[in-house]
């Protein structure tokens, strides 16, 4: 047997095993069992339409805030890790590790009660709940995004600022004018997976305390799964997800393949 006919006969021995552990898991599991407890159509049907008016809403909005305060966080933070004053990198570098480190409960648990410990009677951040969302995800965010962002401008070869300087243009407005903007093209594919990992990490909000108005879809899926006595808005709630998810998915790997071929 040639080495190519026992390649195949490898794969067909995978396929076989695989389509049999799935034959296995659909014969035995117990569908009407799965069917009673997440996929009601009754109790889904309730949840229409203030998943998507309110919690689907809220969700989008939430991170949508976060992710533009993290992004202009962390574009502050690149910079002062690339600057020339040492106390800058020394804040910069601090920061990253510091909040790279710390899990975004934590965050979201000193947002909603360190602060308002802290200082009694202040309103900080503003903007009620979206206002604590967005400084609390926006935190987090910055950390990730301050590294992709110091890699994209460092990915832009030094030839150009140094040709932007030769033109007379300062430093500020070469970084400003010739750099980042090419920077911004190549970090595209992974600031759209920062905003993945932000919509889901959005689900901390309910660390806040929030109203009826201002729940998002894990909260609101879990509260109505309480009232249902029924986790079928767990399940309708995880496909508003995806809903937004899986596109934004496509969308990184169409950028990063389109990146890929420009070079």
């Amino acid at each position: 047997m040639t080495r190519r006919q026992r390649r195949r006969v490898i794969l067909g021995l995978q396929y076989a095993v695989f389509a049999a552990v799935l034959g296995f898991v659909a014969l035995s599991a117990d569908w009407a069992a799965l069917r009673l407890n997440f996929a009601r159509s009754d109790v889904a049907g309730d949840l229409f339409p203030a998943i998507i008016t309110i919690a689907l809403k809220n969700t989008v909005i939430y991170t949508v805030t976060g992710f533009g305060f993290g992004a202009a966080l962390g574009l502050l933070l690149a910079l002062m890790r690339l600057s020339s004053v040492a106390p800058y990198r020394w804040f910069a570098t601090m920061y990253v590790e510091i909040f790279r480190g710390l899990p975004a409960l934590i965050i979201f648990i000193f947002i909603g009660t360190g602060i308002p410990l802290a200082f009694p009677g202040a309103k900080f951040p503003p903007g009620g709940t979206t206002g604590k969302v967005a400084f609390a995800l926006g935190l987090v965010a910055a950390a990730y995004m301050a590294e992709t962002f110091r890699a994209g401008i460092q990915a832009v070869p030094k030839g150009q600022l140094e040709a932007a300087r030769s033109l007379g243009m300062t430093s500020t407005r070469a970084m400003r004018s010739i750099v980042i903007p090419q920077a911004f093209r190549i970090i595209v594919p992974p600031l759209t997976n920062e905003l993945v990992l932000l919509f889901k990490d959005s689900s901390l909000v309910f660390l806040l305390g929030v109203t009826l108005q201002e729940k998002e879809l894990a909260k609101f899926g879990r509260d109505m799964a309480g009232s249902k006595a029924n986790a079928t808005p767990l399940l309708v709630a995880g496909l508003c997800y995806l809903l937004i998810t899986i596109p934004l998915g496509f969308l990184a790997r169409h950028l990063e393949a389109r990146n890929a071929k420009a070079k």
